[in-house]
């Protein structure tokens, strides 16, 4: 069988946009006669819809554009077309509605396979929404019986979940025992660092077992804090690759069902190299999306903000950029000069802008108030809130998005200012923990330097003092990062990390940090997930707790 992979990227709502996509593919492969068509999951609506699922005049034009997609396939008699849509179950309870997987060829639409494993877990939220399916069934079609699954439906194997509880039933395995001679799995599957060879040995692992051919596709794009990698690919009944597509690109492919496998392991993806890609899909679709076209990022010298700066310039390019330094009393030359280094190592605008007379005019006024007590981490806060000022006041007047610059370590224990540096659009860098932050740095000098060695070798500071290190405050951060992954990511207790060989006192005081600034981030700007657990949608924690 001749079959044509979509690996697109469709706009979350834009149900006529998305359609069009559809179509122009039909268009594009007319004259190659593809004996079927396969889009990601929900691809009609975007992934992931949200709350527009609950909005009656959504489901309905979902619904015309499904019969408008039914029609224009007659034009196409000898092309199939499986694509993924929200559907009406007809029944008065429940929520009313299947995550579907449409099945159209020759005017009519033949069936509609519902996903029956829906996730709750993490960033998904399916079973606010969705019914699962009573059954499964096969699509005989052109010689083959069809075995499709969506997503989750693939996501049921303890053996590489081992935190998580099996379902009851595996799709895949009733398919499979109706007799399937080929399995199909459309996907909204979020970039997740490494999650790439878990698919492969997945899908593999499912084909060796059940002696079927399995090809799974997978949608990309950014939206909002979820990127999609796509890295669709395909395996022979043996579980050996056959064919992959490349990661964070558009692809339309066109593939034979029976090509053999072409090697047992993955294509190889690094992973910084895999997380940059991420970060540039992620920031480059959320002004696209969005309707932004310019940035602007406040310049502080330090290795946070030139990864941020770096990124914006290599997805949006460097004439959309503005950078801003807004030195203190307290900032040294060197982090001036290095961000003009920076600057011009990029391309992007920069603008000087002192804020140490508004400071000193902050401390004269607030000084009657503040009387008998000693200057301490207020003061230190009304610089960083300047500086979010000023950048809000350039994103009012000139419509550039503001691009906060902490990362994930800072997030984490609250080592960052509200209303201040937290000030923002987007959070690029939300979900990266510090280590990571400087391997980033050293990737995106692989070639050649753009950040200037003087960023990346200078200790930490948020200059708001005369001689301030963040490692006066905090943990070395390679011992933060690690509490936090094993805190976050892990799930691991004080006793169990203690018992990894870290202090104490030190992991107490990490995770007490942790707990207590909930209300930052619950104030936060969108972060772009990277990681296994990031903060935002997927963690959602108590703010008014003890535990």
């Amino acid at each position: 069988m001749k079959i044509t992979i979509c690996q697109l990227n469709p706009l979350v709502g834009d149900i006529e946009g998305n359609a069009k996509k559809i179509t122009g593919v039909l268009a594009q492969t007319k004259a190659q006669k593809p004996d079927l068509i396969i889009f990601p999951e929900l691809f009609l609506t975007g992934y992931p819809p949200r709350d527009l699922l609950e909005k009656p005049w959504f489901i309905e034009r979902c619904s015309a554009a499904i019969k408008n997609l039914t029609e224009t396939s007659w034009d196409h008699p000898e092309t199939g077309l499986i694509f993924g849509s929200p559907t009406l179950t007809g029944k008065d309870s429940g929520k009313g509605l299947y995550n579907s997987a449409i099945f159209i060829h020759n005017g009519r639409q033949l069936t509609a396979q519902h996903k029956t494993l829906l996730p709750g877990y993490d960033v998904f939220d399916e079973v606010r929404y969705f019914d699962p399916a009573d059954s499964v069934g096969l699509i005989d079609f052109k010689g083959e019986r069809l075995g499709v699954t969506i997503c989750e439906d693939a996501w049921n194997h303890p053996d590489l979940w081992p935190k998580r509880k099996p379902y009851d039933y595996d799709p895949v395995a009733d398919l499979a025992k109706m007799g399937a001679s080929l399995l199909i799995n459309i996907s909204a599957s979020p970039f997740e660092a490494g999650k790439e060879r878990t698919r492969f040995e997945l899908i593999g692992r499912h084909a060796k077992k059940h002696g079927s051919p399995f090809i799974y596709v997978n949608q990309i794009g950014g939206n909002d804090e979820l990127v999609f990698d796509g890295r669709s690919f395909g395996v022979d009944k043996k579980g050996h690759m056959a064919w992959s597509l490349p990661a964070f690109q558009d692809d339309v492919v066109t593939i034979d069902s029976t090509l053999p496998g072409k090697t047992a392991e993955p294509p190889v993806h690094d992973e910084i190299e895999s997380i940059y890609s991420a970060l540039k899909l992620g920031v480059k679709d959320y002004f696209r999306k969005c309707g932004f076209r310019q940035a602007v990022v406040g310049l502080s010298g330090g290795v946070d903000s030139a990864v941020v700066a770096s990124l914006a310039a290599e997805a949006l390019g460097p004439e959309n950029v503005l950078g801003i330094t807004m030195p203190s009393p307290f900032s040294s030359q060197g982090s001036v000069d290095d961000s003009r280094k920076l600057a011009d190592k990029l391309g992007i605008a920069l603008k000087e802008i002192s804020i140490t007379e508004i400071y000193q005019k902050y401390l004269e006024i607030l000084e009657p108030h503040f009387e008998g007590r000693a200057p301490d981490i207020a003061e230190e806060n009304v610089q960083a809130r300047i500086r979010g000022n000023i950048l809000m006041a350039f994103s009012n007047k000139f419509g550039h998005l503001v691009l906060t610059t902490g990362n994930k370590s800072e997030l984490a224990v609250g080592y960052c200012t509200l209303y201040g540096d937290m000030s923002g659009g987007l959070a690029v860098i939300s979900d990266i923990p510090k280590t990571m932050v400087y391997r980033l740095a050293d990737h995106i000098n692989r070639d050649r330097e753009i950040i200037p060695r003087a960023i990346i070798n200078k200790a930490p500071s948020a200059e708001l003092r005369a001689d301030q290190k963040d490692q006066d405050t905090l943990p070395p951060y390679e011992i933060l990062d690690r509490i936090l992954e094993g805190y976050l990511e892990d799930d691991l207790s004080i006793d169990q990390l203690v018992g990894q060989g870290l202090n104490r006192d030190t992991v107490e005081w990490v995770i007490n940090a942790v707990r207590l600034n909930e209300y930052k981030r619950k104030q936060a700007a969108p972060g772009i997930k990277v990681t296994g657990k990031a903060f935002g949608g997927g963690r959602r924690m108590p703010i008014a707790a003890k535990y």
